[in-house]
């Protein structure tokens, strides 16, 4: 299998077999962890022993000969002078490790806590694939993939941006490398012949992938990476999800990639937070087995608990039977209780309002005691601060005070929630900022006359309830919440108790616990702000609910004005949306204004994510999973309902409003009690429910007009018998006809049914349909951006709509390779999504100069990278080092005869572009669009220059009758070609060295320098002639001026110095087009057909592979993403 090609002392440089190398590469490729075995190593045997060292090896002959040539010279020869032969195996061994120590020092490479099988297959993933030290690998699997009915066994590469598979089979090679920004769907599939299948797909084909070890865990991680990947499309945060990373516990096991443990924490801290309700930032740090002693019914519940930096959590093993929330601030006395054999392992947990909860049979009680109280120090400390530096926030982790017990007394801390009955409507902070400190339903609720009414009397018991339940149970953030908690929800919540329970539910007590003023800071920030969002919140604030009397007045409208602009600049990516200013007058009217703000905060953050960007992303994708849930749950109406296209339209307005723009209020709000409770799963079914208790009525329907006049009567028809407010007039009621008025529907027993029949749907169900369905709305979102984005510029350009569809995906993938490979601007820079369509990717002089390389047909050679920097200049009008797609196609455009942009490509080689004015790059741009190259240069000739065709050797009579054919518009261009700056003999020496440069490696050079020293001799003597003719200094300037220097990107000309210049020596633009043209050289290479397809292609492949596909093996995977 292995041959020996040279040996020197001890140790043999080697080389494989070839047929043993097939059969060795592909066990290497099926069994092991490694790709293909190296064909080349190098191995050091100490004397007298068995073992081999490998200490080299390569892929290629001249590779491993250096490495052979190397150890021969710098280290062979010395160990002649050793006599024993410890000592040569200890010196040889401390000089390569020496060596590798050298080497990582050098390069910056740290120790981490990966192993050094998957550093090797680090290493390998690199260099198989051609991805940059910066492409990080998170893991990779042994996996078929299946081309046809053909499968090759191999390892499937999961990296961060990348999916990829390699295969190495009897000497055959399978390559496939996927975007994660270009999967459009990803699932796993269950057939006959292989249970155990994960489809992936693109938007141009299929890839699937089976006989998986561990296909759960392979799949989970597929999800995340994608998710990540929809993410960076979506806004710039995903760019940043790598710093959010959680930090690693010294004892974590080391079975997989340190970046694999970092993205598993993630996940786990995700569903932890989603679970409880908690803020975005908070990271789960453990979470153990447990019981938990329930005082109100006298039982042990078996359960988990988890802990975090801000928080002890539990909940039952069974669903809904019990959880709870502990905020660390709330905690004065943790305590290991004496240990029972009904009670082992007992933990105590005290709180401020007297309530003690007692955890047993924890495994590891004393590590749990010290973590918990590791949290608890911190937490004091930084209520401590709070206290004594007022308007700062200081975090958790910046100062910690030291104890030495682990029982922790916190001081009294005062809720921000308790208010006086008697304080004022509103309260002026110090620095003068109003706001409202009563619901607004405080101040205008309307009573009946009657003061003791039935409905009065029903909502007396319901508080009372309510009442019973807190004392039962707890109240407070860390009260038991139980089934009879959310059977009480369901009930309907008290009028009175509606905005305290909304922010318990919803998590928005702990933010708003833990940020004391932050929102009367950011009122007076954006007080007297205007921007785009303050300006569409101005035109919704009198649409919001202007039957409701609290926004019938300017209190009312002050008070959403302030909390939907301090929002608005709390998210800028949100701003403000179209619902939300519906959503939050609701809020207002049962929560404090400060209240309503928090509750708007967990609304868009939290409980109902990117809901309300500017693409209603959120809402399109749980518009498709109420689709999904529809064909699964009512498959007798789905068909009708899809043909009539009423879901995509019904859901939208249901979705983003929680119904209540289109149910009457009174029983709107109890949608919404029972959605701040369980979370969007009580919108899914009661949707459903609708649907189902209309089905009869919509199988009937002939359009989707009559469906949607079906379902609004029947929503009109929602009453709420038990609400004590008058009835406010709906504004869809008031718009219908005078049909005969549905029957009265009853809102609970619509919930209750709701419950009954689809209270089967799972949040985690939930979950996983989010995430196919995201996938499809993100990548459909993008193809209609492309396509808005073509058909806008292409009138402005000869390219087809295929080839700027390529373009715009290759000019995106530029944009985003750049974000996570880094650049020289960060993503912010480069991605605006306020911006146009057109304008929202954009790219620097780096990514271009990539681009350039790739795509325009005159970029070769040394000069590639100055060519490139000055048409950056030229396309960057506003000088901000960034150019978008539309100004990229301008470019790309001059390189494309369609176009007629010779004198264009020629003016671009000019130093004296360095120094045009802002008109001039103007005319440059605009250029061409009139027809043949050469009929159009011909026309900017003024009429004098007709004669200095003859001068030039070849003037031929075509170029005459064109003259003649554009006469009439020579007259209108002579007077903006006779603007341009004259070249003084520096820039005309930087213009010829330019040009020489350009014809290398071309096939026509030498007639090309022929041509161009005709050229050139032939502008001396025009320069020469001028002389005679004018006694003014052409420019002030001998040398190319570098105003706006900061501004030019690398790799802009120099000017020449100023001695032994002639400065009277000048010649016109006119001139140098007019002497180009007399040579059929140089116009037939500006003029010579570009495939641009061809050319596309080759860069998505460059771009894809690290280099040309040049492998036509039946094994070979041609399919690339993009």
């Amino acid at each position: 299998m292995w041959l020996s090609v040279e040996e020197a002392l001890s140790c043999v440089f080697m080389r494989i077999s070839s047929p043993a190398g097939l059969l060795v590469g592909t066990l290497d490729v099926v069994l092991d962890s490694s790709a293909r075995v190296a064909p080349y190593r190098i191995l050091y045997q100490a004397p007298d022993s068995l073992v081999y060292w490998t200490i080299a090896c390569g892929c290629s002959r001249k590779e491993i000969t250096e490495h052979w040539e190397w150890l021969e010279q710098n280290l062979l020869q010395t160990l002649s002078i050793f006599e024993n032969e410890n000592d040569i195996n200890t010196f040889v061994r401390g000089k390569i490790q020496g060596i590798i120590a050298e080497y990582n020092k050098i390069n910056g490479i740290k120790e981490d806590d990966d192993t050094e099988k998957f550093k090797e297959a680090i290493v390998k993933f690199h260099k198989l694939f051609g991805m940059p030290e910066e492409e990080k690998l998170v893991n990779y699997y042994s996996c078929s993939y299946w081309k046809g009915k053909v499968p090759r066994q191999g390892w499937v590469y999961l990296s961060i941006n990348h999916l990829c598979f390699y295969s190495f089979l009897m000497g055959r090679e399978a390559k496939l490398v996927i975007r994660w920004v270009d999967i459009t769907q990803l699932e796993k599939n269950a057939t006959l012949l292989f249970p155990d299948m994960i489809k992936v797909s693109t938007r141009s084909s299929e890839h699937f992938f089976s006989v998986f070890l561990n296909i759960s865990e392979t799949f989970k991680l597929m999800e995340q990476l994608a998710n990540i990947a929809m993410r960076q499309l979506l806004d710039n945060e995903g760019f940043e999800q790598d710093r959010s990373l959680p930090k690693l516990k010294k004892k974590s096991p080391k079975k997989v990639s340190a970046l694999k443990r970092d993205l598993d924490a993630r996940a786990k801290s995700e569903r932890y937070r989603a679970l409880f309700r908690l803020p975005k930032d908070e990271k789960l740090d453990g979470h153990t087995d447990c019981t938990l002693w329930t005082p109100f019914n006298k039982m042990h519940i078996l359960g988990q608990m988890f802990v975090s930096t801000n928080y002890i959590c539990f909940t039952s093993k069974e669903e809904n039977l019990c959880s709870l929330i502990i905020p660390l601030r709330e905690v004065t006395i943790v305590e290991k209780a004496d240990s029972s054999s009904v009670l082992p392992s007992p933990l105590s947990i005290s709180t401020k309002n007297r309530m003690t909860f007692l955890f047993a049979n924890l495994k590891d009680r004393d590590f749990l005691v010290q973590r918990i109280s590791d949290f608890l120090q911190q937490t004091t400390s930084k209520i401590y601060l709070d206290k004594n530096i007022s308007g700062s926030y200081i975090s958790s982790d910046d100062e910690v005070f030291t104890r030495s017990s682990s029982l922790i007394s916190a001081s009294p801390h005062k809720s921000l929630s308790s208010e006086s009955e008697g304080e004022r409507q509103f309260n002026l902070n110090d620095n003068g900022i109003p706001t409202a400190t009563q619901a607004l339903m405080t101040m205008y609720r309307r009573r009946s006359p009657e003061e003791f009414n039935p409905k009065l009397a029903k909502e007396f018991l319901k508080e009372q309830a309510w009442k019973i339940h807190f004392a039962e149970y707890g109240q407070g953030v860390c009260m038991y919440r139980t089934e009879k908690t959310r059977d009480l929800v369901l009930k309907g919540i008290p009028e009175s108790m509606r905005g305290e329970l909304w922010l318990l539910f919803s998590g928005a007590i702990n933010e708003m616990t833990t940020h004391p003023g932050y929102y009367e800071d950011l009122v007076e920030k954006s007080m007297g702000k205007y921007n785009l969002a303050t300006e569409e919140i101005e035109r919704d604030l009198h649409r919001s609910l202007p039957e409701h009397p609290a926004f019938q007045n300017e209190m009312g409208i002050a008070a959403l004005r302030r909390v939907l602009t301090a929002y608005a600049f709390r998210n800028p990516n949100i701003g403000y949306c179209q619902a939300m200013n519906i959503v939050t007058s609701v809020l207002l009217l049962y929560a404090k204004e400060e209240e309503a703000f928090w509750l708007l905060v967990a609304l868009c953050e939290r409980m109902l994510p990117d809901y309300y960007n500017t693409r209603v992303v959120g809402a399109l994708v749980d518009q498709g999973v109420f689709e999904e849930l529809a064909r699964d749950y009512i498959p007798q109406l789905y068909d009708c309902m899809q043909d009539l296209g009423v879901i995509s339209t019904i859901s939208l307005s249901w979705f983003l409003t929680l119904f209540l723009s289109v149910m009457p209020f009174e029983s709107a709000v109890v949608v919404v009690d029972c959605f701040f409770c369980e979370g969007i799963k009580v919108i899914f079914q009661l949707a459903l429910a609708v649907l189902e208790a209309n089905v009869d009525k919509l199988l009937n329907c002939k359009d989707d007009g009559e469906a949607m006049t079906v379902l609004g009567r029947y929503l009109d028809s929602v009453t709420n018998k038990d609400s004590t407010l008058p009835p406010i007039p709906h504004l869809h009621s008031l718009l219908s006809d005078d049909v005969e008025p549905y029957p009265e529907v009853d809102i609970f027993r619509l919930i209750r049914s709701s419950y009954e029949k689809f209270g089967s749907i799972r949040a985690d169900l939930i979950e996983q349909m989010r995430f196919k369905q995201r996938l499809k709305v993100i990548q459909t979102l993008e193809d209609t951006t492309k396509r808005n984005v073509v058909r806008t510029i292409v009138t402005e350009t000869s390219f087809t709509i295929d080839e700027l569809e390529e373009l715009y995906a290759l000019f995106k993938a530029e944009h985003l390779t750049s974000c996570y490979w880094g650049g020289t601007s960060n993503a912010t820079e480069r991605h605006d999504p306020s911006l146009p369509y057109l304008e929202q990717y954009r790219i620097d002089f780096e990514q271009f100069k990539g681009m350039f390389a790739l795509l325009f047909p005159w970029a070769c050679g040394t000069h590639s990278d100055t060519l490139a920097a000055r048409l950056f200049r030229l396309l960057d009008e506003n000088g901000d080092l960034l150019i978008n797609f539309r100004e990229f196609v301008s470019g790309l455009s001059k390189e494309d005869p369609r176009h007629s942009q010779t004198n264009t490509k020629v003016c671009l080689v000019s130093p004296c572009e360095l120094h045009l004015s802002f008109h001039v790059k103007m005319l440059l741009l605009k250029m061409g669009n009139k027809g043949n190259n050469l009929r159009f240069l011909h026309g900017l000739f003024p009429p004098s220059l007709g004669n200095l065709l003859a001068i030039g050797k070849k003037s031929s009579q075509e170029n005459r009758n064109y003259l003649r054919m554009w006469s009439q518009e020579n007259k209108s261009k002579a007077k903006n070609t006779k603007d341009l700056p004259k070249l003084n003999q520096g820039q005309f020496i930087e213009l010829c060295k330019t040009m020489y440069n350009m014809f290398s490696e071309d096939p026509n050079e030498q007639d090309l320098y022929h041509a161009t020293a005709a050229v050139t001799s032939l502008l001396l003597e025009i320069g020469e002639v001028g002389k005679l003719f004018s006694t003014q200094p052409p420019s002030d300037m001998d040398t190319v001026p570098q105003e706006g220097a900061a501004a030019v990107p690398p790799g802009a000309a120099q000017g020449v110095p100023r001695t032994s210049l002639d400065r009277d020596w000048a010649i016109t633009f006119e001139q140098f087009l007019a002497s180009l043209l007399t040579e059929p050289a140089l116009v037939k290479y500006f003029d010579k057909p570009v495939s641009m397809m061809a050319r596309i292609t080759n860069a998505k492949n460059i771009r894809m592979r690290g280099k040309p596909i040049t492998s036509a093996s039946d094994y070979e995977i041609s399919t690339m993403s993009g």
